[in-house]
């Protein structure tokens, strides 16, 4: 019987500590610090989630730094969640230098989180697709669905902004 009641204690010890976990997303930046994008004291919070090797993802940094631009000095704040494998092995393996030079070269001005392979973002805010854009409220929860996929014809701002104004 105490092996069963211990066998329980540690399903149950499990599954919120599971549950806890899945209530808040904190990533590691490039620059070696932690941010938890949900606790962000009442900012509006813009992901923009791509990954270095994508040939778009250069155009969603042009996108995320006119917006940073509009925004600044206002509640909203910019992350780049970089979903590339920190896996060598894996084909979509960048490291952390190159993400570093992507950034460089894009002149991207959000600071630059790492997901690798998008285990914390992509299923938590249900994104089905690289690049996209997703919005966060003051409160750190999910505000409308992502904004999935770039055109590179189309000015995805318009529509991220007006989402975004009606946050603030």
């Amino acid at each position: 019987m105490k092996n069963l009641t211990g066998f329980i204690t540690t399903i149950a010890l499990t599954l919120v500590l599971s549950a806890a976990a899945m209530s808040q997303t904190v990533l590691n930046s490039i620059d070696g610090g932690k941010v938890d994008i949900e606790a962000q004291n009442g900012k509006v919070v813009v992901l923009a989630i791509g990954a270095v090797w994508l040939p778009l993802s250069a155009r969603q940094a042009d996108f995320t730094n006119a917006l940073a631009k509009k925004y600044a000095g206002k509640n909203v704040v910019f992350y780049f969640v970089a979903t590339d494998s920190n896996n060598a092995r894996s084909k979509n393996f960048t490291s952390v230098a190159e993400i570093r030079s992507f950034a460089s070269m894009s002149k991207l001005t959000a600071s630059i989180l790492c997901d690798p392979d998008g285990a914390a973002t992509l299923k938590k805010y249900k994104v089905e697709q690289v690049p996209s854009f997703v919005i966060l409220n003051k409160n750190g929860d999910l505000a409308g669905e992502p904004f999935g996929g770039i055109d590179p014809k189309y000015d995805i701002t318009i529509p991220i902004s007006k989402a975004i104004d009606r946050l603030l």
